[in-house]
């Protein structure tokens, strides 16, 4: 644990992190799960150690720390990822009456899924693309189109571009049609110290995804009310859809990663690499969000990278997407601005290709029989499970949309991909 944790002040004031400290000293033969039988860090719910499912220990102080730093009314641990949160989220919508909702159509999977297994309808609303093919959110008045059909109103902010929603602008738009605003914050938990990019201030309810922009072990998350509205059915909803299984380990991890500062000095290095590269990086109101532009050498670019041991968060055919955290160490950062540099030397600015968005159910027809197809012979078939990069895991072609040859070769190019089974698409036989 340790060696994830340094930071000493913070570790002392985290709840879950000292009673697990505590239990790591003790003689400790466990009769108990989990079956590594190694019960240090890693225990179950015992006499000393708290429950998820009903807090009334260090669990509850945790909760109630997060909850206030998080200007929330409550706040509840999650161990199973964003992904959870956002089932608790529509959950919640749809046990208060509401059973439909405003999304962007790059709404993560997990939006998708939800929707889908909650029986709530989904009116989607395109997100408008910058020169370099970079996601950034329409005016006002494309959303109110969706939101006029609509329930709620669902956004994903910041996006995995660093482009973060007009909070403001979104709130009084819910407020004039006194509809709920839920924020998939799933890139944004390091975003607490500034109140205009973060849904506190602003939404119903919301997900912080802890592990990804901060110092949290792999599937911390948080989701959050900011009033009574959807207490009551939130708290239902975490006691559906998460595990009876908690990590301690990621319990302990997303209070220390909620705590962690803010890191102005790596900030405003990577605002000043930006600056002085303007054709090449685009940063947006997101620091931890370094999008670099390769346009269609971008694929190139990564492997060069990769080759000599720069691991970006992904490459989308035209931007190459490196995560930050506060949890990065300038130097590190160094490292990889001066690899940059001589990526930019070896691969000049080619071509940008604006892949069009995905069409929702633009061709939908009847649940007829599917066959698999290799990704070069998809073209012009009508796709019947959807799929895309993973990451980001939005939807490239949604199920129901006519298969475009941009759309397979970013497929074939990308380390990894969802919705696809060893290389083949799923498609409705003609």
């Amino acid at each position: 644990m340790n060696k994830y944790f340094r930071d000493k002040k913070i570790l002392q004031s985290c709840h879950i992190y000292r009673m697990l400290s505590r239990s790591a000293k003790e003689k400790h033969i466990s009769f108990h799960t989990p079956g590594h039988k190694n019960p240090k860090w890693d225990i179950t719910e015992l006499s000393f150690s708290d429950n998820l499912s009903n807090p009334k220990g260090c669990i509850k102080e945790a909760e109630q720390d997060i909850s206030s730093l998080l200007n929330a009314k409550q706040s509840f641990l999650l161990t199973d990822g964003s992904t959870c949160g956002i089932f608790c989220m529509l959950y919640s919508l749809k046990q208060e009456g509401i059973n439909s909702v405003a999304i962007p159509l790059s709404s993560h999977k997990s939006v998708y899924n939800a929707c889908s297994v909650l029986g709530i309808s989904i009116f989607p609303f395109e997100m408008e693309k910058n020169e370099t093919g970079i996601e950034e959110f329409p005016c006002v008045s494309v959303i109110k189109t969706a939101l006029d059909k609509a329930g709620a109103l669902l956004v994903v902010s910041p996006n995995y571009y660093g482009k973060t929603a007009n909070f403001a602008a979104l709130r009084k738009l819910c407020d004039e049609q006194n509809k709920p605003l839920l924020v998939d914050g799933a890139h944004g938990g390091h975003l607490r110290f500034e109140k205009q990019l973060h849904p506190s201030s602003y939404a119903d309810m919301w997900v912080d995804g802890v592990h990804k922009s901060l110092p949290a072990l792999t599937q911390g998350a948080v989701v959050s009310t900011a009033n009574d509205n959807f207490l009551k059915s939130l708290k239902k909803a975490v006691d559906i859809f998460r595990t009876t299984s908690p990590s301690y380990p990621i319990m302990a991890s997303v209070e220390y990663a909620v705590k962690f500062p803010n890191n102005e000095k790596l900030e405003k290095l990577v605002r000043e690499f930006a600056k002085q590269n303007p054709a090449r990086i685009q940063l947006h109101e997101d620091y931890t969000k370094l999008c670099a532009v390769f346009g269609s050498a971008a694929f190139k670019a990564e492997k060069y990278l990769e080759e000599h041991g720069v691991f970006a968060e992904f490459c989308d055919g035209n931007v190459i997407m490196f995560y930050l955290s506060p949890a990065t160490a300038t130097s590190q950062f160094k490292r990889l601005a001066k690899r940059l540099q001589k990526a930019f030397q070896i691969f000049p600015l080619e071509r940008v290709v604006l892949v069009p968005a995905p069409t929702l159910f633009g061709v939908l027809q009847e649940e007829t029989k599917t066959e698999l197809v290799e990704l070069d012979k998809s073209e012009g078939r009508v796709c019947a499970n959807t799929c895309g990069l993973f990451p980001p895991c939005t939807p490239l072609i949604l199920k129901g949309e006519r298969v475009e040859r941009e759309k397979i070769e970013l497929l074939k190019n990308a380390n990894n991909t969802f919705g696809l089974q060893e290389n083949k698409m799923t498609v409705f036989k003609v």
